[in-house]
């Protein structure tokens, strides 16, 4: 066994592929010795164009396998979808604290001039009672231009986290410019894949444009429900699931690489 495979860890990261990877960086950059795990339900992949019910089932199996594993003390649901649609159900379903990652409506309400808000997310996390309950709870004031881009997932999934500036920037322009149109001053990244664009996401929105994101209010949070040991030396692995993410595992190897984490392989 490696040592990532054989090794405890404090912290355990959930996503159904590579999103939550920029969540796991802004961890260790707060808590350099934290030992984290991150798991990619690849085999589910992607749960944006899922059912409620079919998120839910996935998450729960997926993050029972991870705890019976790893035996964390804390689970950053670093994913959107997972955290509007099965968040409630993984709290009543096991002991371990989780921290989700929901939609920074409250964050955008408070940021927008003009009171129009971009929500840039799944079909899913777009679609969810939960989304519609945040806004109306924080934003009812706000005209929110909801877009639900699975085809951007996918890309950023399969190739833009190490394409050019200019390919991302063009990949990202087709939903950014809606949002331009429509007058948005503020748009919240409600997917956690689209961190790995952000910089690009800014440059299509030009000056003027706030662009929110959950990070690092969720890594706050985990910090306080659980400080790093300090007697822990730093780690940090990448486990999978499989599906047709085993045909791209040297890829998934080179993800894992460019996020500092040793490679674990299938969970």
């Amino acid at each position: 066994m490696s040592e990532a495979a054989s090794s405890s860890y404090q912290y355990a990261f959930l996503d159904s592929g590579t999103g939550g990877l920029p969540y796991l960086r802004e961890l260790a950059r707060h808590a350099d010795s934290a030992r984290a795990v991150y798991v990619a339900d690849t085999a589910h992949f992607p749960y944006g164009e899922k059912t409620r019910d079919d998120v839910i089932h996935y998450a729960v199996d997926t993050t029972a396998r991870l705890i019976e594993r790893f035996s964390p003390s804390v689970v950053i649901v670093a994913c959107n979808t997972i955290s509007v649609a099965a968040l409630s159900s993984l709290r009543q379903r096991f002991p371990v604290p989780f921290v989700g990652t929901v939609p920074a409506i409250k964050q955008a309400a408070l940021k927008s001039k003009n009171r129009r808000i971009g929500l840039l997310a799944t079909e899913r996390t777009v679609r969810d009672p939960y989304t519609d309950d945040l806004i109306e709870q924080w934003a009812s004031d706000c005209t929110i231009v909801k877009i639900g881009d699975s085809r951007l997932i996918s890309r950023i999934e399969g190739d833009l986290i190490t394409a050019s500036t200019e390919e991302r920037i063009k990949a990202v322009r087709p939903s950014i410019d809606r949002f331009v149109s429509e007058g948005c001053d503020t748009i919240v990244l409600a997917c956690t894949h689209f961190l790995h664009v952000s910089e690009e996401i800014a440059l299509a929105a030009g000056e003027g444009v706030a662009i929110i994101d959950s990070r690092e209010g969720v890594v706050h949070q985990a910090l306080r429900i659980c400080p790093p040991s300090d007697s822990a030396s730093a780690a940090r692995a990448f486990f999978y699931t499989g599906g047709a993410a085993c045909a791209r595992e040297e890829q998934y190897k080179s993800y894992a690489s460019l996020f500092t984490c040793s490679w674990g392989g299938l969970l």
